[in-house]
């Protein structure tokens, strides 16, 4: 690929920031001369700038290689597989966190919402699902939207949907993943049903964030999910990872989930 190509990327993905040139390069310490000129192909910016224009525009690891390859330069981030040798203790790390959570559910997934890992806690709000939801590689998204997935149990569906969505929206936004659009065309043309007469919880709980109510054995719970990176990964594995761990958002979830592990 040529330099033009570097340029033309990084325009797109300055356009896609909403940030001009004059703003992105008093960011990265240069001139809206020279970052035009980058832009339009008449410099070729070198390696260390075209780093600093990515941190800067917010770029992807994953995407930051293909601008690096773009004006000529080697990938300096690797794409290690989860399950190399190099990468035993990082597994080792998300097994224990994954464990100590529990009785609480928490999972991780990469960055298309395939479930890399996930707890008792998850396996237990997954019980009764059909298999063919159940069939590796998992996906997080499709078996809780889908209408034989966890949709039927979840009493806030249009409201955790909307929130489901919305957060594929903002990644979309912020990745080129055409994995990722079309995850979302599939989950979001599912049908939603109505759901007449939803039970209440039994008392009135003050959330701090919106919860996920959904129904297991009889029992209504509702969760508050917190979502978790990895700070300055290096890897585009590693950094493409998601640790969602769901927190008990009234007493008698809490109370519920650990006489299950009595």
């Amino acid at each position: 690929m040529t330099t033009t190509g570097v340029g033309a990327l990084l325009r797109t993905w300055r356009e896609r920031r909403g940030i001009s040139q004059l703003e992105l390069a008093g960011r990265a310490d240069s001139s809206s001369r020279h970052i035009s000129f980058v832009e339009n192909g008449r410099s070729r910016p070198s390696e260390e700038m075209v780093l600093r224009l990515a941190e800067h525009l917010d770029v992807p690891v994953r995407d930051r290689n293909a601008l690096l390859v773009a004006a000529g330069y080697a990938p300096r981030y690797a794409h290690t597989p989860l399950d190399a040798p190099e990468m035993a203790a990082l597994r080792e790390g998300l097994e224990r966190l994954l464990t100590g959570y529990e009785p609480y559910p928490a999972l991780i997934v990469d960055g298309t919402y395939t479930v890399v890992a996930a707890n008792r806690g998850i396996a237990m709000l997954l019980e009764g699902l059909p298999e063919h939801l159940l069939t590796p590689p998992l996906n997080a998204m499709r078996i809780t939207l889908h209408p034989q997935g966890l949709a039927p149990r979840i009493h806030n569906l249009k409201e955790w949907r909307g929130h489901l969505l919305g957060q594929m929206e903002r990644q979309i936004a912020l990745a080129r993943s055409r994995e990722l659009r079309e995850l979302y065309e599939e989950v979001s043309a599912y049908p939603v049903a109505d759901r007449p007469g939803d039970a209440e919880p039994e008392e009135a709980v003050p959330y701090v964030a919106l919860p996920l109510v959904i129904e297991h054995d009889g029992r209504l719970l509702s969760f508050v999910s917190s979502i978790s990176t990895f700070n300055t990964p290096m890897d585009v594995t590693v950094a493409e990872l998601a640790i969602e761990t769901m927190l008990p958002a009234d007493p008698a979830t809490a109370k519920y989930l650990r006489s299950l592990s009595d």
